[in-house]
Protein backbone atom coordinates (compact mmCIF):
# COMPACT_ATOMS: atom_id res chain seq x y z
CA UNK A 1 0.00 0.00 0.00
CA UNK A 2 1.15 3.20 -0.88
CA UNK A 3 2.21 5.44 2.07
CA UNK A 4 0.84 8.67 0.54
CA UNK A 5 -2.84 8.13 -0.18
CA UNK A 6 -3.33 9.94 -3.73
CA UNK A 7 -6.11 11.41 -1.89
CA UNK A 8 -4.19 13.77 0.10
CA UNK A 9 -2.13 14.98 -3.22
CA UNK A 10 -4.91 14.88 -5.68
CA UNK A 11 -6.02 18.13 -4.88
CA UNK A 12 -2.41 19.94 -5.05
CA UNK A 13 -2.36 18.63 -8.79
CA UNK A 14 -5.88 19.48 -9.98
CA UNK A 15 -4.84 22.87 -8.86
CA UNK A 16 -2.34 23.32 -11.62
CA UNK A 17 -2.87 23.61 -15.24
CA UNK A 18 -3.26 19.15 -16.14
CA UNK A 19 0.00 19.50 -18.49
CA UNK A 20 1.98 21.26 -15.56
CA UNK A 21 0.58 18.49 -13.34
CA UNK A 22 1.41 15.68 -15.40
CA UNK A 23 4.99 16.92 -15.85
CA UNK A 24 5.54 17.65 -11.87
CA UNK A 25 4.31 13.78 -11.41
CA UNK A 26 6.48 12.47 -13.71
CA UNK A 27 9.68 14.28 -12.75
CA UNK A 28 9.28 13.55 -9.28
CA UNK A 29 8.68 9.71 -10.16
CA UNK A 30 11.85 9.87 -12.45
CA UNK A 31 13.74 10.81 -9.63
CA UNK A 32 12.48 9.09 -6.75
CA UNK A 33 12.37 5.15 -8.38
CA UNK A 34 14.41 2.89 -7.10
CA UNK A 35 15.13 4.76 -3.86
CA UNK A 36 13.42 4.10 -0.55
CA UNK A 37 11.32 7.11 -1.30
CA UNK A 38 9.19 4.95 -3.88
CA UNK A 39 7.16 3.50 -1.46
CA UNK A 40 5.54 6.67 -1.23
CA UNK A 41 3.57 5.40 -4.33
CA UNK A 42 3.93 1.70 -4.39
CA UNK A 43 1.33 -0.80 -4.31
CA UNK A 44 1.98 -4.34 -3.82
CA UNK A 45 1.38 -6.54 -7.65
CA UNK A 46 -2.05 -8.63 -7.94
CA UNK A 47 -0.59 -12.03 -8.89
CA UNK A 48 -3.00 -13.24 -11.91
CA UNK A 49 -0.61 -14.72 -14.31
CA UNK A 50 -1.70 -15.16 -17.71
CA UNK A 51 0.10 -16.07 -21.46
CA UNK A 52 -0.68 -14.48 -24.28
CA UNK A 53 1.05 -13.40 -27.88
CA UNK A 54 3.71 -15.57 -25.98
CA UNK A 55 4.54 -13.66 -23.38
CA UNK A 56 3.58 -14.28 -19.56
CA UNK A 57 1.96 -11.26 -18.24
CA UNK A 58 2.00 -11.14 -14.03
CA UNK A 59 -1.47 -10.19 -13.83
CA UNK A 60 -3.98 -8.36 -16.79
CA UNK A 61 -3.68 -4.44 -15.55
CA UNK A 62 -1.32 -2.35 -17.57
CA UNK A 63 -0.65 1.21 -17.86
CA UNK A 64 -1.62 2.95 -21.48
CA UNK A 65 1.09 4.68 -23.86
CA UNK A 66 0.99 8.24 -23.12
CA UNK A 67 1.35 9.13 -20.19
CA UNK A 68 5.12 7.93 -19.94
CA UNK A 69 6.13 9.42 -23.59
CA UNK A 70 9.57 9.29 -23.62
CA UNK A 71 10.25 6.05 -21.61
CA UNK A 72 11.47 8.03 -18.29
CA UNK A 73 9.52 6.37 -15.04
CA UNK A 74 9.35 2.50 -16.45
CA UNK A 75 10.51 1.26 -12.86
CA UNK A 76 8.55 3.86 -10.63
CA UNK A 77 5.32 3.55 -12.53
CA UNK A 78 5.78 -0.48 -12.39
CA UNK A 79 5.82 -0.17 -9.20
CA UNK A 80 2.47 0.53 -8.66
CA UNK A 81 1.46 -2.99 -9.16
CA UNK A 82 0.66 -2.99 -13.34
CA UNK A 83 1.80 -6.28 -14.88
CA UNK A 84 2.71 -4.50 -18.10
CA UNK A 85 3.23 -1.40 -19.16
CA UNK A 86 3.61 0.40 -22.45
CA UNK A 87 5.51 3.88 -23.09
CA UNK A 88 5.87 6.18 -26.05
CA UNK A 89 4.44 6.95 -28.47
CA UNK A 90 8.03 7.55 -29.86
CA UNK A 91 8.53 8.90 -33.23
CA UNK A 92 11.48 8.73 -35.03
CA UNK A 93 12.74 12.28 -34.23
CA UNK A 94 12.17 14.53 -31.26
CA UNK A 95 9.35 16.33 -31.49
CA UNK A 96 7.57 19.71 -29.58
CA UNK A 97 3.60 18.31 -30.51
CA UNK A 98 0.75 21.09 -30.96
CA UNK A 99 0.92 24.22 -29.41
CA UNK A 100 -0.05 24.54 -25.91
CA UNK A 101 -2.63 24.72 -23.97
CA UNK A 102 -3.60 20.92 -25.09
CA UNK A 103 -4.52 19.30 -21.64
CA UNK A 104 -7.87 19.72 -20.76
CA UNK A 105 -9.63 18.16 -17.35
CA UNK A 106 -13.37 17.23 -17.47
CA UNK A 107 -13.98 16.42 -13.89
CA UNK A 108 -17.75 16.11 -13.84
CA UNK A 109 -17.19 13.81 -16.15
CA UNK A 110 -14.17 12.02 -15.55
CA UNK A 111 -12.95 12.37 -18.48
CA UNK A 112 -9.77 14.63 -20.11
CA UNK A 113 -9.08 15.75 -23.85
CA UNK A 114 -5.62 16.25 -25.29
CA UNK A 115 -3.82 17.13 -28.22
CA UNK A 116 -0.32 16.44 -27.53
CA UNK A 117 0.38 15.47 -30.48
CA UNK A 118 3.13 12.71 -30.15
CA UNK A 119 5.26 15.66 -28.02
CA UNK A 120 8.69 13.06 -27.49
CA UNK A 121 12.30 13.38 -27.10
CA UNK A 122 13.12 11.30 -30.39
CA UNK A 123 13.54 7.37 -30.55
CA UNK A 124 17.45 8.08 -29.39
CA UNK A 125 16.76 8.97 -26.02
CA UNK A 126 13.80 7.36 -25.80
CA UNK A 127 15.85 4.17 -26.11
CA UNK A 128 18.77 5.02 -23.75
CA UNK A 129 15.71 5.38 -21.27
CA UNK A 130 14.11 2.58 -22.06
CA UNK A 131 17.76 0.49 -21.45
CA UNK A 132 17.73 2.30 -18.07
CA UNK A 133 14.63 0.63 -16.53
CA UNK A 134 15.95 -2.46 -14.96
CA UNK A 135 13.85 -3.60 -11.87
CA UNK A 136 10.11 -3.80 -13.83
CA UNK A 137 11.50 -6.11 -16.11
CA UNK A 138 13.68 -7.94 -13.11
CA UNK A 139 10.71 -8.86 -11.61
CA UNK A 140 8.75 -10.18 -14.49
CA UNK A 141 7.24 -7.19 -15.85
CA UNK A 142 6.53 -6.80 -19.16
CA UNK A 143 7.46 -3.60 -21.69
CA UNK A 144 5.50 -2.50 -24.76
CA UNK A 145 6.69 -0.16 -26.84
CA UNK A 146 4.59 2.47 -28.82
CA UNK A 147 5.33 4.09 -32.55
CA UNK A 148 4.07 6.42 -34.61
CA UNK A 149 5.09 8.88 -37.33
CA UNK A 150 6.50 12.33 -37.34
CA UNK A 151 3.83 15.10 -37.74
CA UNK A 152 6.59 16.64 -40.72
CA UNK A 153 6.25 13.47 -42.76
CA UNK A 154 3.49 13.25 -45.22
CA UNK A 155 0.67 10.48 -44.96
CA UNK A 156 2.20 9.08 -47.90
CA UNK A 157 5.68 8.84 -46.48
CA UNK A 158 4.15 7.24 -43.05
CA UNK A 159 5.44 4.10 -43.66
CA UNK A 160 9.42 4.84 -43.87
CA UNK A 161 8.40 6.37 -39.69
CA UNK A 162 7.35 3.05 -38.55
CA UNK A 163 9.90 1.26 -39.86
CA UNK A 164 12.55 3.02 -38.44
CA UNK A 165 11.00 3.11 -35.03
CA UNK A 166 10.51 -0.94 -35.41
CA UNK A 167 14.46 -1.22 -36.09
CA UNK A 168 14.77 1.08 -32.87
CA UNK A 169 12.45 -0.58 -30.20
CA UNK A 170 12.90 -4.04 -31.47
CA UNK A 171 16.19 -5.15 -29.46
CA UNK A 172 14.46 -3.90 -26.41
CA UNK A 173 10.54 -4.46 -26.67
CA UNK A 174 8.86 -7.78 -25.05
CA UNK A 175 6.26 -6.40 -27.66
CA UNK A 176 5.64 -3.14 -30.00
CA UNK A 177 2.65 -1.31 -30.69
CA UNK A 178 2.05 0.36 -34.04
CA UNK A 179 -0.04 3.38 -33.24
CA UNK A 180 -2.19 4.73 -35.92
CA UNK A 181 -5.33 5.88 -34.16
CA UNK A 182 -4.28 8.99 -32.36
CA UNK A 183 -6.28 12.00 -33.36
CA UNK A 184 -3.84 14.54 -32.67
CA UNK A 185 -1.26 13.69 -36.00
CA UNK A 186 -2.86 15.14 -39.12
CA UNK A 187 -4.71 12.39 -41.52
CA UNK A 188 -3.04 9.39 -39.02
CA UNK A 189 -6.11 7.48 -38.83
CA UNK A 190 -6.27 7.79 -42.68
CA UNK A 191 -3.78 4.07 -41.90
CA UNK A 192 -6.60 2.65 -40.53
CA UNK A 193 -8.19 2.63 -44.30
CA UNK A 194 -7.65 -0.85 -45.95
CA UNK A 195 -5.23 -0.24 -48.54
CA UNK A 196 -3.42 2.10 -46.49
CA UNK A 197 -3.22 -0.69 -43.89
CA UNK A 198 -2.88 -3.31 -45.47
CA UNK A 199 0.21 -1.55 -47.18
CA UNK A 200 1.60 -0.85 -43.79
CA UNK A 201 1.40 -3.59 -41.36
CA UNK A 202 2.88 -5.76 -45.04
CA UNK A 203 5.76 -4.10 -44.98
CA UNK A 204 6.23 -3.82 -41.26
CA UNK A 205 6.02 -8.07 -41.11
CA UNK A 206 8.25 -8.02 -43.75
CA UNK A 207 10.74 -6.11 -41.73
CA UNK A 208 10.22 -7.56 -38.71
CA UNK A 209 10.68 -10.98 -40.32
CA UNK A 210 14.29 -9.76 -41.16
CA UNK A 211 14.77 -8.30 -37.50
CA UNK A 212 13.83 -11.81 -35.85
CA UNK A 213 16.51 -13.24 -38.05
CA UNK A 214 18.59 -10.67 -37.18
CA UNK A 215 18.11 -10.53 -33.40
CA UNK A 216 17.42 -14.12 -32.93
CA UNK A 217 13.61 -13.78 -31.37
CA UNK A 218 10.23 -13.05 -32.58
CA UNK A 219 9.05 -9.93 -30.70
CA UNK A 220 5.46 -9.62 -30.96
CA UNK A 221 3.20 -6.53 -32.80
CA UNK A 222 0.21 -4.97 -31.83
CA UNK A 223 -1.98 -2.24 -33.73
CA UNK A 224 -3.34 0.42 -31.97
CA UNK A 225 -6.99 1.16 -33.56
CA UNK A 226 -9.96 3.97 -32.69
CA UNK A 227 -13.59 3.97 -31.35
CA UNK A 228 -14.14 6.30 -34.19
CA UNK A 229 -15.18 3.31 -36.72
CA UNK A 230 -18.25 1.45 -37.79
CA UNK A 231 -18.91 -2.04 -38.26
CA UNK A 232 -17.18 -2.02 -41.72
CA UNK A 233 -14.54 -0.58 -40.42
CA UNK A 234 -13.82 -2.97 -38.05
CA UNK A 235 -14.26 -5.62 -39.80
CA UNK A 236 -11.84 -4.68 -42.51
CA UNK A 237 -9.59 -4.15 -40.23
CA UNK A 238 -10.28 -7.79 -38.48
CA UNK A 239 -9.35 -9.18 -41.40
CA UNK A 240 -6.34 -7.62 -42.08
CA UNK A 241 -4.59 -8.57 -38.66
CA UNK A 242 -4.85 -11.73 -39.75
CA UNK A 243 -3.73 -11.58 -43.19
CA UNK A 244 -0.63 -10.55 -42.00
CA UNK A 245 0.43 -12.31 -38.90
CA UNK A 246 -0.19 -9.83 -36.37
CA UNK A 247 0.29 -10.90 -32.71
CA UNK A 248 -2.70 -8.74 -31.25
CA UNK A 249 -4.64 -5.82 -30.95
CA UNK A 250 -5.32 -2.89 -28.35
CA UNK A 251 -8.83 -1.23 -28.61
CA UNK A 252 -8.80 1.86 -28.28
CA UNK A 253 -7.54 5.16 -28.65
CA UNK A 254 -9.09 8.46 -27.76
CA UNK A 255 -12.20 9.45 -28.96
CA UNK A 256 -13.31 12.86 -31.14
CA UNK A 257 -16.87 12.04 -30.43
CA UNK A 258 -18.48 14.77 -27.71
CA UNK A 259 -21.71 13.31 -27.50
CA UNK A 260 -21.25 11.99 -23.44
CA UNK A 261 -19.60 15.80 -22.54
CA UNK A 262 -22.06 17.64 -24.30
CA UNK A 263 -22.04 21.40 -22.44
CA UNK A 264 -19.49 20.72 -20.09
CA UNK A 265 -16.31 23.46 -20.07
CA UNK A 266 -13.74 22.50 -22.25
CA UNK A 267 -15.80 19.72 -24.35
CA UNK A 268 -15.49 21.34 -27.56
CA UNK A 269 -11.88 21.93 -27.54
CA UNK A 270 -10.24 19.95 -29.90
CA UNK A 271 -8.46 16.53 -29.39
CA UNK A 272 -8.96 13.11 -28.05
CA UNK A 273 -11.41 12.27 -25.36
CA UNK A 274 -10.62 9.83 -23.00
CA UNK A 275 -11.59 8.84 -19.84
CA UNK A 276 -15.02 7.42 -18.29
CA UNK A 277 -17.00 8.71 -21.59
CA UNK A 278 -15.16 5.89 -23.88
CA UNK A 279 -15.65 3.03 -21.85
CA UNK A 280 -18.87 1.30 -24.05
CA UNK A 281 -17.97 2.72 -27.39
CA UNK A 282 -14.33 0.96 -26.61
CA UNK A 283 -15.96 -2.21 -25.01
CA UNK A 284 -18.26 -2.14 -28.39
CA UNK A 285 -15.38 -2.28 -30.53
CA UNK A 286 -13.99 -4.87 -28.20
CA UNK A 287 -17.17 -7.08 -28.76
CA UNK A 288 -17.05 -7.12 -32.38
CA UNK A 289 -13.37 -7.55 -32.56
CA UNK A 290 -13.53 -11.23 -30.66
CA UNK A 291 -16.62 -11.61 -32.63
CA UNK A 292 -14.63 -11.19 -35.99
CA UNK A 293 -10.88 -12.68 -34.48
CA UNK A 294 -12.19 -15.70 -32.96
CA UNK A 295 -11.61 -16.62 -29.24
CA UNK A 296 -7.93 -16.91 -28.96
CA UNK A 297 -6.49 -14.04 -31.14
CA UNK A 298 -4.76 -11.17 -28.11
CA UNK A 299 -7.33 -8.49 -27.67
CA UNK A 300 -5.56 -5.75 -24.78
CA UNK A 301 -8.61 -3.38 -23.61
CA UNK A 302 -8.20 0.34 -22.85
CA UNK A 303 -10.30 3.08 -22.62
CA UNK A 304 -12.74 4.36 -19.64
CA UNK A 305 -11.53 1.99 -16.83
CA UNK A 306 -12.28 4.03 -13.97
CA UNK A 307 -12.56 1.46 -10.98
CA UNK A 308 -12.30 -2.36 -10.91
CA UNK A 309 -16.01 -3.15 -12.45
CA UNK A 310 -14.73 -1.25 -15.21
CA UNK A 311 -11.83 -3.79 -15.61
CA UNK A 312 -14.38 -6.52 -15.26
CA UNK A 313 -16.38 -5.13 -18.40
CA UNK A 314 -13.40 -4.93 -20.63
CA UNK A 315 -12.54 -8.44 -19.88
CA UNK A 316 -16.29 -9.40 -20.08
CA UNK A 317 -16.68 -7.60 -23.98
CA UNK A 318 -13.69 -9.91 -25.42
CA UNK A 319 -10.38 -8.13 -23.93
CA UNK A 320 -7.66 -10.11 -22.18
CA UNK A 321 -6.27 -7.58 -20.91
CA UNK A 322 -6.86 -4.01 -19.77
CA UNK A 323 -5.13 -0.78 -19.66
CA UNK A 324 -5.61 2.26 -17.82
CA UNK A 325 -4.11 6.33 -18.01
CA UNK A 326 -7.09 8.55 -17.30
CA UNK A 327 -8.14 6.24 -14.08
CA UNK A 328 -4.98 6.52 -13.42
CA UNK A 329 -5.03 10.47 -13.37
CA UNK A 330 -8.17 10.67 -11.36
CA UNK A 331 -8.01 7.39 -8.65
CA UNK A 332 -3.81 6.95 -8.58
CA UNK A 333 -1.96 3.77 -7.93
CA UNK A 334 -4.77 2.39 -6.32
CA UNK A 335 -6.44 1.53 -9.21
CA UNK A 336 -4.34 -0.71 -10.47
CA UNK A 337 -4.64 -3.41 -7.75
CA UNK A 338 -8.40 -2.59 -7.90
CA UNK A 339 -8.73 -3.62 -11.42
CA UNK A 340 -6.58 -6.30 -11.04
CA UNK A 341 -8.20 -8.11 -7.95
CA UNK A 342 -11.48 -7.51 -9.52
CA UNK A 343 -10.56 -9.36 -12.64
CA UNK A 344 -8.67 -12.41 -10.86
CA UNK A 345 -11.99 -12.70 -8.94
Amino acid sequence: MSLVPYALTRPFLFGLDPEHAHEIALDAIARLQNTPLQCLWSEARVDDPVTLAGLKFPNRVGLAAGLDKNGRCIDGLGAMGFGFIEVGTVTPKAQPGNPKPRMFRLPEAGALINRLGFNNLGLPAFLDNVKRARTFRAAGGILGLNIGKNAATPIENATDDYLIGLAGVYPHADYVTVNISSPNTKNLRALQSDEALDALLGALTERRAALAREHGRQVPMFLKIAPDLDEGQVHVIAATLGRHGMDGVIATNTTISRDAVKGLKHAEEAGGLSGKPVLESSNHVIRQLRGELGPKFPIIGVGGVMSGADAKSKIAAGADLVQIYTGLIYQGAPLVRDAALAIKR
